[in-house]
C-alpha cells in the first residue's frame, strides 16, 4: 500500500519545522545529563536523548544549520534523500538515505555535532519520511541557522551548496 506525503503529515501529525520540511518530537527522555558533566559548549543540562519524526516533500529542503550535538537519521519510506555536510575545518561530504545500497544509499546516517548540514531530495516528485534522534538530548538552544553571506566567507569552496540550502 503506498502512501502519500500529505497522508504521512496528517497520520503523524506533522507540523512545520522552521528548518523546512515537516516534523513532530516523538521521544524525549525522562532524565536529564547535569551541565557540570556535558561538554561546554553546551548552556546547561539536557535530556539524554530525543527523536523526531521528519519529512521532506516534493522542493521541500532542510536548510542548512548545526547543532551542538551528534544526530542519526534514520529512513523509513518514500525516496531517497541527501544530507549535504560540512565540517567545521570545511571539508564537504554527501550523504545518500534511501533504501538501495546498491546505489551508495544507506538507511542510516550519523551527523557529527557541530557540522553545518542540511538535505534536499533526489527525486522532487517524491518525498522522504525520517526519524532524527539526538544525544545528548535536542533543545533549540543549541540550534542555529545558517546565514548564507558568513557561511559562503567561511567555506567559499561550498559556495553554490551554501545558496541551495539557505533561505535567501
Amino acid at each position: 500500500m503506498y502512501i502519500t506525503a500529505r497522508e504521512w503529515i496528517e497520520r503523524l501529525e506533522l507540523q512545520p519545522h522552521p528548518e523546512g520540511g515537516w516534523y513532530r518530537e516523538t521521544y524525549r527522555s525522562a532524565e536529564f545529563i547535569p551541565e557540570a558533566t556535558l561538554p561546554e559548549r553546551f548552556g546547561g543540562e539536557r535530556c539524554f536523548s530525543t527523536a523526531v519524526y521528519f519529512l521532506l516533500e516534493g522542493e521541500d529542503m532542510s536548510a542548512l544549520h548545526r547543532i551542538k550535538s551528534d544526530e542519526v537519521w534514520h529512513f523509513y519510506d518514500g525516496g531517497s534523500l541527501t544530507i549535504h555536510v560540512i565540517t567545521p575545518n570545511g571539508e564537504y561530504s554527501e550523504i545518500r538515505l534511501g533504501r538501495n545500497p546498491d546505489v551508495g544509499e544507506t538507511l542510516q546516517a550519523i551527523v557529527s555535532a557541530d557540522c553545518w548540514f542540511g538535505a534536499d531530495l533526489s527525486d522532487q516528485g517524491s518525498y522522504a519520511l525520517i526519524g532524527c534522534t539526538v544525544a545528548p538530548g535536542f533543545d533549540f538552544a543549541d540550534f542555529e541557522m545558517a546565514n548564507r553571506d558568513e557561511l559562503s566567507k567561511l567555506y567559499p569552496q561550498h559556495q553554490d551548496v551554501i545558496k541551495h540550502l539557505t533561505q535567501a
